[in-house]
């Protein structure tokens, strides 16, 4: 799954992400766009139709439902009406009777108006709704098929009363003209972002392998830097074996064998300088592991952990230590592990005033895991970036370097807790 945090693959699966919702949202808006153009088209033909046909053509008498007006207004207006998408008629009085239509079994039948279709009937103005077809005045509307647009609109008898005259328009040019904006728009925007991710993806290709050298060229020099300072480690730590350690066991052992043959007061007197030696030689000697850890594979990780803790011991610090699955681990996963554990420790004796600390090393699947836990003062973690606790914010970065994870919880006067996963190869 390594292709999931590859930037290359992230902007290429961020630009099929925005190409769908750009393609949905231009066929929403190119519908909503659509749906608006033809409503007012239907209001703007529906208007016309009503002032320049509808309303000269209406003959006296109408109004009372006169035969013969009706038969008039059939025979000079209704093919003028029914054109275009008009596919039936209506004209209507103020009390709901059907005066006029298309369908003369509508004529004289007395249905309530709306209070769109008063308010229009009132005020004037042309407004459109879709057809409810489930209502008693448009069943036989229902045998033209599909939906249909209803626009009404106010005009006049040649009495002077208001009437509303009503248009029912088919939906399928609302389709195509939804269809068409679709089909001139969505085009230019799949192109423009096909392009962009064409463009775009070869850049973020060479930013990634930039990146990538710089990474590497990092964890490199990081490298070369952590060896420098274990040759430098080692170096010091030979000299004052070689040195200082050797020269004061000597001296130990020669103090030793004086006492043996002074007189009392003497020989307590060198037993006492004797026995100094030898706690400043544990102490030298522990110092020496933290300068420069011991060959984890050939003592074990165990021991050295148990010179680590050494000191704390000697201070006082109740130590518990648990040391087990590192056996089977490689060399690198151990090396990082005690630098850790050599970190989280000596904060502990530096910092934490702690009375008990357990340290545990377990093996957990394919992974190492490194847990250090005081009873100490505690800390904020996020001071971890000061000069107090630069250790671990160095052994935190050496530990993601190597695809680790990195846990601390802590706060003033409850402890710290140090979890680290390695991978064990």
């Amino acid at each position: 799954m390594r292709w999931l945090t590859n930037p290359v693959a992230q902007f290429l699966a961020a630009g099929f992400v925005t190409l769908v919702v750009v393609v949905l949202a231009t066929s929403a808006l190119s519908r909503s766009a659509a749906d608006e153009e033809a409503i007012a088209d239907a209001r703007s033909l529906t208007w016309v139709l009503a002032r320049s046909v509808a309303q000269p053509a209406i003959p006296p008498g109408l109004t009372e439902g006169d035969a013969a007006a009706i038969d008039r207004m059939d025979r000079t207006a209704l093919d003028r009406l029914l054109v275009d998408d008009v596919l039936r008629i209506k004209l209507w009085d103020a009390d709901g009777t059907v005066l006029y239509s298309d369908r003369t079994e509508l004529i004289g039948a007395v249905y309530p108006l709306g209070d769109d279709e008063l308010e229009v009937l009132r005020d004037g103005g042309t407004d459109a709704e879709l057809s409810d077809l489930g209502r008693p005045e448009n069943r036989f509307e229902r045998d033209l098929g599909g939906d249909l647009l209803e626009v009404y609109t106010r005009v006049r008898s040649p009495e002077g009363e208001p009437l509303l005259f009503e248009a029912y328009l088919g939906v399928d040019d609302i389709r195509a003209s939804r269809a068409q904006i679709l089909d001139r728009f969505l085009p230019i925007t799949i192109g423009a972002l096909v392009a962009l991710v064409a463009l775009g993806t070869p850049l973020v290709l060479l930013l990634s392998r930039r990146l990538s050298r710089a990474a590497r060229e990092r964890e490199r020099l990081l490298e070369a830097a952590v060896r420098a300072s274990d040759a430098e480690r080692l170096r010091i730590a030979r000299d004052l074996h070689d040195g200082v350690v050797q020269d004061l066991s000597g001296s130990s052992m020669a103090l030793s064998a004086l006492a043996a043959h002074a007189d009392e007061p003497d020989r307590r007197e060198l037993e006492d300088v004797g026995r100094s030696l030898r706690v400043s030689i544990r102490s030298l000697r522990s110092l020496l592991v933290e300068i420069y850890p011991p060959d984890l594979h050939t003592a074990g990780l165990a021991a050295a952990v148990d010179d680590l803790v050494a000191p704390l011991v000697a201070a006082g610090t109740t130590v518990d230590v648990d040391v087990s699955g590192a056996d089977g681990a490689s060399r690198p996963a151990v090396a990082l592990l005690w630098r850790v554990a050599q970190e989280s420790v000596r904060n502990v004796a530096r910092h934490a005033r702690a009375d008990r600390m357990s340290l545990t090393v377990r093996h957990e699947d394919d992974r190492l895991v490194l847990e250090v836990v005081d009873d100490g003062v505690g800390f904020d973690p996020a001071t971890m970036a000061t000069d107090d606790h630069f250790g671990l914010r160095a052994a935190e970065s050496l530990v993601r370097e190597h695809g680790g994870t990195w846990e601390v919880e802590s706060a003033p006067g409850s402890g710290t807790m140090v979890r680290v996963e390695v991978p064990v190869g």
